[in-house]
């Protein structure tokens, strides 16, 4: 049974000012937090990509956040600046050491400090793996993931059936209430989840799944049903 509890939006945000001052990987006075019914809006200047996904993560890891409006800004000191060759050359060797990276299907392109994924790859969470391997690497703005998922034929009833035993397995309760739909390749997940742990888990579990090569997220995340 969960407790029904509910927050004010003065709570929430202390609640994510404390989460961001404990990830060390966060500058927690550099990122301003507002809270509007469950909404939260992060603000600032950090000096690294990586810092700006940390504290989105953060606040999504709170209780009682429903969404996150992110409109931090990435701003590299001189000392921290990078070259588009010494970035692209990070991202072939960080691909390369990545175990679970298949790195000679994959592409890459870094123009002012962005890097365009391309390429294809047996399954979608080898796809969402190349994106983060790269996100933290120091000089790196943002990730365009443009990796291909492969066309496989596939059952869709068989499909759905993998990855609603994997909900089972990985959510926080069973996954009673979520509809998965498969479409060609394409998987949609609707209905409501407790937090945003728990939808990580849900959409973590369709990654694995042979043959889905997208995945359309509608969950809703509801602390209170």
């Amino acid at each position: 049974m969960y407790e029904t509890i509910t927050k004010s939006d003065l709570q929430i945000q202390q609640d994510v000012m404390r989460e961001m001052r404990w990830d060390t990987r966060i500058g927690a006075t550099e990122v301003g937090v507002e809270v509007d019914k469950g909404i939260v809006t992060l603000t600032g200047t950090v000096d690294s990509y990586a810092k700006k996904h940390a504290a989105k993560r953060a606040a999504h890891r709170v209780a009682g956040v429903l969404d996150v409006a992110e409109d931090i800004r990435v701003h590299f000191p001189g000392s921290a600046r990078k070259t588009d060759a010494e970035i692209a050359r990070a991202v072939r060797l960080t691909l390369e050491w990545d175990v679970f990276v298949p790195d000679t299907k994959i592409r890459s392109t870094v123009s002012d400090g962005w890097v365009t994924l391309e390429g294809e790859v047996e399954f979608l969470r080898e796809r969402e793996d190349a994106a983060r391997a790269v996100r933290n690497l120091a000089g790196v703005k943002g990730v365009w993931n443009q990796l291909l998922v492969q066309t496989k034929k596939v059952d869709p009833s068989k499909v759905r059936k993998m990855i609603e035993e994997a909900l089972e397995r990985r959510a926080e309760r069973e996954a009673e209430g979520i509809r998965v739909e498969v479409d060609d390749g394409s998987v949609t997940l609707t209905g409501r989840v407790r937090s945003w742990l728990e939808k990580g888990a849900v959409t973590g579990a369709v990654s694995h799944a042979p043959g889905v090569r997208s995945l359309n997220d509608r969950l809703r995340v509801d602390p209170f049903f």
